[in-house]
């Protein structure tokens, strides 16, 4: 195996140091290291983060090989700076049984850019009508902690509850999409002034907050794990931090998306800016930032949504929901909290690696740089500037709403348990 010694490299933002990667784990760190037959790695100016866990990722195998593949979502994954990533269920067919989980993280192993975690579906199909084999998945070789309907909110208030209960024999975690099907019928961006200026059905912000209230509320009955996924609006921020004053077991995320990009670029009718839940308000903007910051918000989880050209190059009603987002997460993360200073970038390690690790119960990422701890690294430079290039990216898709636009940061290398997947900002 390939030992590699970093020279000079500043870990989570620290006084600059050498880092000895060997064996697969950190073998060493201080000053002036030398490692015979180790590959040196210039880390002067360079932050140290321990490589990144996306709880959120839409990897499309099987069934849409056409938007993404599991080899090129980790390919995509890499060169964002992850080692983990947790697929979503609404595959084709779902993985809703054990042999359609074990198959998606048989395909990761395989392609070994980072280690992939399937998230199985709550229900059969995704139809919200009976709960899927949550212990079958469980028991796995795939051992799924995690469970979503994402794409779809599971609105049954009696199968929301059997399914928190039912995790709890494992300690496992639903992770809702808060949208009230009712609410949302038709509906194609942020309800508001704009929407009914441009003609495009409204998307209300109580649509959500109300599934987050009624599931927080759930969650606290039957004593379980309750994670929300990609919350967009200020009132779905303080329902959550509500539900932690409280003490009950409620996490919550965040995507890229809605930290940067507000519901004015819907003026445009370009599909590009289609996703759900949708682009919404500066001032919702502000709340989500504020929350990541205080820690009201635990993670920031990518939701990568690749889809086919033609799913996308059409007029907004027809258009797919969904934006890339793993190579971008990490400079969006340092524009919006780390360049305003919300957060340092140990506070970007706890909301990009260590927390989301823990909701996962993924053991084996999400550790501290230290001595033993396995090398799961990721080295990035926040000085650089680059311009996002869709043709460059190594997702199979080419939905990035962040074409043309100059962001700061570049990811410069990432380790996997020591073995480099990214060296010199190329897939190796």
């Amino acid at each position: 195996m390939s030992a590699y010694l970093v020279k000079n490299v500043s870990i989570l933002g620290g006084e600059p140091t050498d880092l000895l990667l060997e064996d697969g784990v950190v073998a060493d760190i201080g000053a002036d290291l030398v490692a015979d037959g180790a590959e040196v790695v210039d880390g002067a100016g360079l932050v140290a983060l321990p490589g990144l866990v996306d709880l959120h990722t839409h990897l499309r195998e099987p069934g849409r090989e056409d938007a993404e593949t599991v080899e090129s979502g980790t390919q995509a994954a890499a060169l964002g700076g992850f080692t983990a990533v947790h697929a979503m269920a609404n595959t084709e067919p779902v993985a809703d049984t054990a042999g359609v989980v074990e198959q998606v993280w048989r395909l990761g192993r395989e392609a070994g850019y980072c280690d992939v975690y399937p998230v199985g579906a709550v229900t059969v199909g995704l139809a919200g009508e009976q709960l899927a084999e949550l212990g079958a998945m469980a028991d796995s070789a795939a051992r799924v902690r995690v469970f979503s309907d994402d794409g779809r909110c599971v609105s049954d208030a009696v199968l929301m509850r059997r399914a928190l209960e039912y995790v709890k024999a494992f300690d496992g975690v639903i992770a809702q999409h808060a949208q009230e099907p009712r609410l949302t019928e038709g509906a194609q961006m942020n309800e508001g002034e704009l929407s009914g200026r441009l003609g495009l059905t409204g998307w209300p912000a109580v649509a959500e907050e109300a599934i987050i209230a009624r599931d927080c509320l759930l969650a606290a009955h039957v004593g379980s794990r309750l994670h929300v996924c990609h919350v967009s609006t200020a009132g779905s921020v303080e329902i959550v931090r509500d539900a932690k004053r409280k003490g009950w077991n409620v996490t919550a995320e965040a995507c890229p998306h809605h930290l940067l990009l507000t519901d004015d670029l819907a003026e445009t009718y370009d599909p590009i800016y289609k996703v759900n839940p949708p682009l919404r308000s500066t001032a919702d903007t502000q709340a989500l930032r504020a929350g990541l910051a205080d820690g009201t918000i635990d993670i920031v989880a990518t939701d990568h949504a690749p889809h086919p050209h033609e799913d996308k190059d059409c007029e907004w009603a027809a258009a797919a929901f969904g934006m890339l987002g793993l190579e971008t997460a990490l400079s969006i993360v340092q524009e919006t909290m780390v360049d305003p200073g919300l957060l340092d970038w140990a506070g970007v390690a706890e909301r990009m690696s260590y927390a989301p690790a823990r909701i996962g119960r993924v053991a084996d990422h999400g550790q501290p740089i230290e001595v033993g701890a396995p090398a799961n690294v990721v080295l990035y430079d926040p000085a650089a500037r680059r311009t996002v290039e869709p043709a460059e990216s190594a997702s199979l898709s080419r939905n990035t709403p962040y074409a043309g636009m100059e962001l700061p940061g570049r990811v410069v290398a990432t380790f996997l348990r020591g073995k480099a997947t990214v060296l010199d900002g190329k897939l190796q």
